[in-house]
């Protein structure tokens, strides 16, 4: 009887403390909320998934306790995620539990906890969807007045994480043009950590708004505790880490709230960005496995859709562009069995010919002297070549020399009563996407080219400039601060229409090269430019960075000439097309000035990368040897979900006398499968004395294969670079 009294008692008691729990949970994570009725929302636990059992007793393990979207005004020294001004002038807010709701919606779990403030009727719905397919949880809030009179939201996090303190290190992405996405590891100590972007149309040049927080000490690629965030915001954005005198590193995400505060008109909601978190104890490569399956299954456009091999104009042409060119192009890329061309920027304007990068942006008329056929001509001319037909367009710009510009100097972005601050070629600006009319003018510009050509299989979309000056033509004087983020609503709705009516294109995120690549706007597009810097060397290190958040199928990666265009570094063509091959393969350069001998090499790569191509854009990632490290090589691999096939990379990045260069153990193979080892691209006189010969995982991933330091070639051919693609299939 007491045995049955005891039971029935700790049952009710394990449904009290349920009731209050709210658990949002993906395959292998889990973020535990207490969540009391009329108390504020609390962060019990986030990491790996919980077992059932352990959800009685995991407060009494020690939880921070904190408030799980803290507002301004009560506590007042913290840092806060929630900043509002009320009706009343009044800047403080507290927030209480209201309502809990959790349902399942596309196969995912929506969990939403709405919060009142304690003295106005103003509201906050906290919102979580936890995937059921893949390890991502992403969070946004809602937030409503319902107020009488518009209140001023002065901060608005898109989410709050608290994070233990430990040998904590975190993982980060930074640069410049032509250097994006460049990796920096750095532990976090007391003080505040930012990390943000002002440019207002692009935000990936500089920072990143993605993060990894290995728990563990200095980051291991495929070993230790990761938290993984990403923000998907197209525009200003603000990461802050604040360490203070508690145990936790404090981790806010959202929107920049920078000359940005926001009247929120009565009845109005202002939804704020997904912020998307994972937990793996596989290491970094481990959370970017995460990040590259949610992205191809639920981020980006057609993520499940293998990429074509194009051939891009600009760097084999720049401006100038004519029919017996592009026809000339098209056939040499068709010749070495690519897919798709691409004919960039320099085949519009009428009034001002588009010959230089310094007018006739806006004026999206074919050049009738540079293409008498217009593209429907060039269209047809890629049908006769068996390839498919792209084109390059930035519709979000002009330039103060055109017609558009003639006709609506009102649309552009300016200061009121200012000259507008001129960007490339002295006289670029940037139209107000905020303005219906100028979005109607965007869509319109990709809808008439393809209601003309519906053929057209690729648009690459560039944005070449920054906001510079602040001034929306179009907002009146006092929502002068909702320019940025107007301007990026403006952004998806013209997105959202183009993908209404034309879902199958493909459509590249180019902006000034690396500048969006940012979970913001990848439900719309299919890849990203990585960089304008096509050296195979500093890709590397780039690529690297990159591939801790996006997967390689959105990495386009181009093979160009040597010398190259922006560094003049000369590289042999082998080692050019191994670190083009580990992204979406391409290439960018004038194949007429190609020696026959590099035409064979690139038209073999090819052949190879589409036997390849599904490992390499769908499978998983495994970083082996970071170029970061200091060893003077790097190496990596991709394995496919099966684990049937995998590519192995493995690049040289120094040449001295007297190298001694790890061996490099392989990752993410089954132990029990044997591979058999064939290598692409090779140049060597004689094979590789592994080359055909059979290997177990098990082997391969304990002591892996010694890589020779050069190649065996004729001695006329010999220089100071090596690279390695070995290809693994199971028996």
């Amino acid at each position: 009887m007491h045995k049955r009294i005891f039971l029935i008692a700790a049952a009710a008691f394990l449904s009290l403390v349920m009731a209050a729990q709210v658990r949002v949970t993906s395959p292998g994570t889990e973020l535990l909320l207490d969540a009391q009725a009329g108390k504020e929302l609390k962060v019990i636990y986030f990491g790996a998934r919980l077992a059932d059992a352990d959800l009685l007793s995991v407060s009494a393990a020690g939880t921070c306790g904190c408030n799980a979207y803290p507002a301004y005004g009560m506590q007042c020294p913290s840092e806060a995620a929630l900043g509002v001004t009320h009706s009343d002038g009044s800047l403080a807010t507290e927030l209480l539990v209201e309502t809990v709701s959790q349902s399942i919606e596309n196969g995912a779990q929506i969990t939403r906890v709405r919060l009142k403030d304690t003295v106005y009727p103003f509201y906050v719905t906290i919102c979580w969807r936890a995937y059921q397919d893949v390890d991502m949880i992403e969070t946004w809030t809602e937030i409503e007045n319902l107020e009488k009179k518009p209140v001023t939201l002065t901060r608005f996090d898109s989410g709050f994480l608290p994070v233990r303190r430990g040998e904590v290190w975190l993982s980060h992405l930074t640069g410049t043009w032509a250097n994006e996405g460049r990796l920096v590891q750095e532990p976090l100590n007391a003080g505040v950590k930012l990390i943000k972007n002002k440019d207002g149309v692009r935000n990936s040049h500089t920072s990143h708004a993605e993060v990894m927080f290995s728990l563990d000490g200095k980051p291991q690629e495929n070993t230790g505790r990761v938290i993984g965030a990403a923000l998907c915001y197209s525009g200003n954005y603000e990461l802050r880490i604040d360490t203070g005198d508690t145990d936790w590193h404090q981790f806010f995400a959202g929107i920049n709230p920078d000359n940005s505060s926001y009247t929120l008109a009565p009845k109005e909601v202002f939804r704020t960005p997904e912020l998307a978190l994972t937990w793996s104890d596989e290491g970094l490569s481990g959370a970017s496995r995460n990040f590259h399956k949610w992205a191809r299954s639920h981020k980006m456009a057609h993520g499940d859709r293998l990429r074509k091999i194009l051939l891009n104009s600009w760097e084999g042409v720049y401006f100038d562009i004519n029919e017996a060119g592009m026809d000339q192009m098209m056939s040499d890329i068709a010749s070495m069995g690519g897919e798709l061309f691409v004919m960039d920027d320099g085949w519009f304007g009428v009034k001002y010919p588009r010959i230089t990068d310094n007018c006739a942006l806006g004026d999206w008329q074919v050049d009738p002297k540079k293409l008498p056929a217009g593209v429907p001509g060039l269209v047809e001319c890629a049908k006769k070549h068996g390839i498919k037909f792209g084109i390059w367009i930035e519709p979000e710009m002009s330039n103060t020399v055109s017609e558009l510009y003639e006709k609506h100097p009102d649309w552009v972005i300016k200061a009121p009563q200012r000259e507008p601050v001129l960007g490339r070629g002295g006289t670029q600006v940037v139209l107000d996407l905020g303005n219906p009319a100028v979005q109607d003018f965007v869509f319109k510009v990709v809808d008439d080219i393809m209601t003309e050509n519906p053929e057209i299989d690729y648009i690459k979309w560039d944005a070449n400039m920054a906001i510079m000056n602040h001034g929306s033509q179009y907002l009146p004087k006092d929502r002068q601060s909702h320019m940025y983020i107007e301007y990026h609503r403006g952004f998806a709705k013209v997105c959202d229409r183009i993908r209404a009516k034309y879902p199958d294109v493909t459509i590249q995120a180019c902006a000034s090269g690396g500048g969006r690549a940012n979970y913001g706007v990848m439900p719309w597009f299919d890849e990203f430019w990585v960089s304008d810097n096509t050296d195979a060397l500093q890709r590397i290190y780039m690529q690297w960075g990159t591939s801790y958040f996006f997967p390689a199928i959105a990495m386009a990666s181009h093979i160009s000439a040597a010398p190259n265009h922006q560094t003049f570094r000369t590289i042999p063509i082998k080692f050019r097309i191994d670190v083009a091959m580990s992204g979406r393969l391409g290439m960018e350069i004038q194949p007429k000035n190609m020696t026959p001998d590099e035409i064979e090499l690139c038209r073999n790569a090819i052949r190879e990368y589409k036997e390849i191509r599904p490992v390499v854009q769908l499978g998983d990632i495994y970083r082996l040897v970071s170029p970061y490290d200091g060893l003077d090589m790097a190496s990596m691999m991709y394995c496919s979900p099966e684990k049937d096939k995998a590519v192995f990379y493995w690049w040289k990045l120094e040449t001295f006398c007297d190298q001694h260069f790890p061996r490099v153990r392989m990752a993410g193979l089954d132990t029990d499968k044997l591979y058999r080892v064939h290598e692409l691209n090779r140049i060597d006189n004689v094979p590789l004395p592994y080359e055909g010969k059979v290997f177990s995982g098990k082997f391969l991933m304990d002591s892996g294969l010694e890589i020779p330091y050069g190649h065996t070639v004729d001695y006329h051919k010999q220089n100071d670079w090596s690279s390695r693609v070995l290809y693994l299939a199971a028996e």
